[in-house]
């Protein structure tokens, strides 16, 4: 059954536009999905099976292909040690859950921004 997090995130999303969107499931999901193409932008909780976020997020930046691949990160661990971690092992971004619409949105859009991606007329 699909979550309510995933589903709130992809419909913010939409919001700003005709992007695709590929959903993992899982961890292993995931780095199962990374290899099938160029991504934008990377969205992970943390907390996810089989392989957690920061896993992840280690695996993307030591990719060749993905290295440079923005990675957002959410969570419920709100701590400053928490966004540290995240941040020092190459997250772009860390949201605290919970976090609204807008603030996923602006994240998103600085990202994309940064990385010369998105959206465009």
């Amino acid at each position: 059954m699909r979550s309510f997090v995933r589903t709130a995130l992809e419909s913010a999303l939409h919001r700003l536009g005709p992007f695709e969107i590929l959903e993992a499931t899982s961890g292993f999901d995931a780095l199962r999905l990374l290899p099938r193409g160029h991504w934008d932008l990377v969205i992970s909780d943390i907390n996810m099976p089989d392989i957690n976020g920061l896993e992840l997020l280690s695996f993307v930046r030591r990719s060749d292909v993905h290295r440079a691949t923005p990675v957002v990160l959410i969570s419920t661990q709100s701590s400053d040690k928490d966004r540290q971690r995240g941040l020092t092992l190459g997250a772009n971004a860390y949201l605290v859950k919970p976090f609204t619409s807008q603030q996923l949105l602006d994240e998103v859009l600085n990202m994309l921004e940064k990385a010369g991606a998105g959206h465009h007329d």
